[in-house]
């Protein structure tokens, strides 16, 4: 599902943010990358998401070569991907369903299909019953869920995760890595980027590290 083939990343100036990176990640697989601040795990996910691209080497997602992407097929490549942040990212003076429909909406989707989807989204992560509250109105934890919920509405085949549990206490940080477990058994691949090394070891994941731009293992 994801690719990477001896990807180098350089910036203006001469910095390397990669170097030298290749590794893949399969349908069904769950797979953590750690590393310092300022190793690279940002601009590994923006590569993902074509917000950057590669100085050299090749990206393949989803059996897209991103080398070969023209502008007009990012959109197409992104609805594949659902994303989630740290910080939730959610309109506060929208409803969590409102929320969640958010990437329907922009893909002009049916109003009874997106409803439909919104609700098959908000039960998977079990907020269903509280559609129609305001993201205010619940915990950080349900906050992050609900950013699951519409990250996975459009049905994509991968989820980038760039530390989904920065902000969370062990518990909780518990409950979303089910949540994404079980998007893991119905065959979505997952990237999560993520700092804390208790977590990722409690997980038994395979885990990749990165170090001043490269790959460790």
């Amino acid at each position: 599902m994801i690719k990477f083939e001896k990807v180098f990343k350089r910036y203006p100036g001469g910095f390397e943010a990669l170097s030298d990176v290749s590794f893949s990640v399969e349908k069904g697989e769950l797979v953590f990358v750690t590393g310092h601040s300022g190793a690279g795990k940002s601009t590994l996910l923006k590569l993902i998401l074509a917000l950057e691209s590669v100085s050299s080497g090749n990206i393949c997602v989803a059996d897209l070569s991103l080398k070969d992407l023209s502008r007009r097929q990012i959109p197409k490549l992104r609805q594949r991907i659902g994303t989630v942040f740290q910080d939730h990212q959610l309109l506060t003076r929208q409803t969590v369903a409102d929320n969640v429909a958010l990437p329907l909406k922009i893909s002009n989707f049916p109003k009874f299909e997106a409803d439909r989807r919104v609700r098959a989204a908000l039960d998977k992560v079990g907020l269903l019953s509280k559609a129609s509250y305001f993201p205010p109105m619940l915990s950080s934890g349900e906050q992050q869920r609900v950013g699951i919920a519409r990250a996975v509405v459009n049905r994509p085949s991968i989820i980038l995760a760039d530390e989904p549990t920065g902000n969370l206490d062990p518990d909780l940080s518990a409950d979303i890595m089910q949540v994404f477990q079980q998007f893991q058994k119905v065959g979505v691949a997952l990237l999560i980027a993520s700092h804390d090394i208790n977590l990722v070891n409690a997980m038994g994941c395979r885990t990749l590290v990165l170090e001043n731009g490269r790959l460790l293992k």
